[in-house]
């Protein structure tokens, strides 16, 4: 993701080249990383028990579990536009302890409203804290320790996918679905603990606040083309990203794949090459350009697509890896170009990208889901195919 502070004076962030400490702050941002958003995909592991809890269609349960990303979309905006306001250790400690009721309440939600409802309210939570935290990391990292800084909350972000799926199938299955909910209720709470014990109250950041208006400024980004094809690229990334890790759960558990619940959890490793090769999408961004780094990670996951509707458990396995390596290398690249092509109130540019990439996801459970239960597994695919080929179109227009 992207740094949404407001900009900062160059003499509030002066410090020494890797300065003291950093091995711990980068270990610190990557746990925290990952315990503030573990909730957020790890419910996907649990699709199919949960469809079965409730008595309802895979497109329905998807559309719920999916629902925390139109909260975190919210509070993308939310957090760009009065980031300047907001002590940043309060707001993170507030944002994770809060986190913890909702995710606790899902052990009793009653019905799959309530429980939609409950999943906004994470996903509220969940997006302030992590976005607070960057804002943080950027005003008080050199811009020597900012690189190791973002490398290790991109690995906590995308270890969550991974770790969260084997916790809550684990979870789920030895002990129910309830006490998955209570346990990653006490991860929130973990989190919470940590950052009271490792991030410090500073010294207030003079932030120079933009000369418009937070409305004012959103509008001009909504004006650049560069801008707005990158928010268009971070809606189709979700999009197609989410509709391949909710459905294909129900492809694994059903004939002639027929996977358990545990298996179904371990079939998340999935995500480890995504650890290692997302950590390169700085590096080979820069040396190949944006827009040739966006087309072949795009063009990486177009390659799993067709290995997806294969009926043998070691292709549909490749091309899982091969659309999560290609959806994180892309996202990692087209966060870095919005830092970049947003000359002012990056803040704000920050926020509407984060709310157009979560509302992608948001999207593409409604759409894709209805694809699925109507079509099947082909047309679902086919629709993942779509959107990241509508990804791949919008690069033409990533110029800075």
């Amino acid at each position: 993701m992207t740094d949404l502070s407001a900009p900062i004076k160059p003499a509030a962030i002066a410090m020494d080249p890797h300065s003291p400490g950093l091995a711990l702050r980068s270990l610190v941002i990557g746990l925290t990383a990952f315990l503030t958003v573990v909730d957020l995909f790890a419910t996907q592991a649990i699709l199919p028990s949960l469809t079965r809890h409730y008595g309802v269609t895979p497109a329905a349960m998807g559309f719920a579990v999916n629902a925390s990303t139109f909260g975190m979309a919210v509070a993308g905006l939310v957090v760009g536009f009065f980031s300047p306001h907001i002590d940043r250790r309060t707001g993170i400690l507030l944002s994770l302890a809060l986190l913890a009721v909702p995710t606790s309440l899902l052990a009793s939600a009653p019905n799959l409203a309530v429980f939609t409802t409950l999943r906004i309210t994470q996903g509220l939570c969940m997006a302030s804290a992590f976005a607070l935290t960057l804002a943080y990391l950027g005003e008080q990292c050199s811009a020597t320790d900012a690189g190791s800084a973002f490398a290790a909350y991109i690995t906590g972000n995308v270890a969550s996918n991974l770790i969260g799926r084997l916790i809550s199938a684990a979870v789920a299955d030895g002990l129910g679905l309830n006490w998955n909910f209570y346990f990653f209720a006490a991860l929130n709470l973990a989190g919470a603990v940590l950052v009271y014990f490792t991030i410090q109250r500073v010294r207030p950041m003079h932030a120079m606040m933009p000369a418009a208006s937070p409305l004012s400024a959103t509008f001009a980004h909504w004006r650049n083309p560069h801008l707005r094809a990158a928010f268009g690229i971070g809606f189709c990334i979700l999009f197609a990203f989410i509709g391949t890790f909710t459905f294909v759960n129900f492809v694994l558990v059903r004939p002639p794949l027929s996977l358990g619940m545990m298996d179904l959890g371990l079939v998340y490793f999935v995500f480890l090459p995504s650890v290692v090769t997302t950590l390169l999408a700085g590096r080979v961004t820069t040396r190949l350009g944006t827009r040739p780094t966006i087309w072949s990670a795009l063009a990486v996951a177009g390659l799993g697509l067709p290995l997806m509707l294969m009926p043998h458990l070691g292709e549909v396995l490749a091309g899982m890896v091969l659309v999560g390596v290609g959806t994180f290398f892309a996202q990692a690249a087209v966060t870095g170009f919005v830092g970049q092509a947003a000359t002012d109130n990056r803040g704000i540019a920050s926020g509407t990208y984060l709310a157009c990439y979560f509302c992608g996801g948001l999207v593409g459970t409604a759409v894709l889901g209805r694809l699925f239960d109507e079509y099947g597994w082909h047309a679902c695919v086919a629709g993942i195919g779509a959107a990241l080929a509508a990804a791949a179109l919008l690069t033409l227009a990533l110029k800075r």
